[in-house]
């Protein structure tokens, strides 16, 4: 329970005491887009970092060569926890935006983080705003900025994966940029196996090879989803916390 509390006082007080800090990267943002880019990404990667180290999270990364560090590409992970974020987006090399619910857009301060950098907010109920969100994701590929995004739709504790929803990947087909699977393993043994408490865990986190969808036959781009969940699914069964422990 100290783990938990701890993790809230230290999400809680950054965003009451960032207040003045969005405010100085405002100011930065009209001089040096660049440095308010790189700033705030820092930032929020270091406040991620000591969430990880006061929960007792052991981090295995596998295959991080594989990330360009110099092009935005398209991150394409499983979703089992609320720690994958905290433990993917510090491991991003350049400005990342993540799509998520869009209940998050509600939260106070947080919201305007999270729209700070470059996050989305998708509304699942809607065909037609769900559309518009992917095509500011392409826009913002095509800027320069990478995108997350956890095709499955919502959190799935286990060794089990929810269908992976094919509009995600039209960010990737419509851009041009390479997709990086990403295997996200036991991150809700860190939390939702025993919520409320913070549990010390192993967690691997690798990164798949880049995956360039204007080098693939159009029959097997239409079946992209799909491909891609069985290569995460079979780095998920490697890289079992039982392998990683043996």
């Amino acid at each position: 329970m100290i783990r938990f509390i701890l993790c809230v006082i230290v999400v809680v007080g950054f965003l009451i005491l960032s207040i003045p800090i969005l405010f100085v990267e405002w100011i930065i943002g009209k001089f040096n887009p660049m440095a308010k880019e790189i700033s705030s990404l820092r930032i929020v990667q270091a406040v991620f970092r000591f969430i990880l180290w006061i929960s007792g999270v052991k981090l295995t990364v596998i295959g991080e060569e594989n990330v360009p560090t110099d092009v935005p590409v398209l991150y394409i992970g499983n979703h089992r926890s609320f720690f994958d974020v905290p433990i993917t987006y510090p491991r991003c090399p350049i400005s990342t935006g993540y799509i998520a619910k869009k209940e998050m857009e509600k939260v106070p301060l947080l919201s305007t983080w999270m729209k700070r950098l470059h996050c989305l907010f998708l509304d699942r109920n809607d065909l037609k705003q769900g559309l518009k969100t992917i095509l500011t994701a392409i826009e913002k590929v095509k800027s320069g900025i990478s995108i997350c995004i956890f095709p499955e739709g919502t959190r799935t504790p286990g060794d089990d994966m929810l269908e992976f929803k094919e509009g995600s990947f039209k960010i990737a087909e419509k851009s041009g940029c390479l997709i990086i699977p990403v295997a996200i393993t036991n991150t809700e043994n860190v939390f939702e196996n025993h919520i409320p408490f913070i549990k010390a865990s192993t967690v691997v986190i690798e990164f798949g090879d880049p995956i360039d969808l204007k080098a693939m036959p159009k029959e097997e781009r239409r079946h992209i989803g799909s491909q891609v969940q069985s290569i995460i699914g079979g780095m998920l069964k490697e890289n079992s916390l039982a392998n990683v422990e043996s």
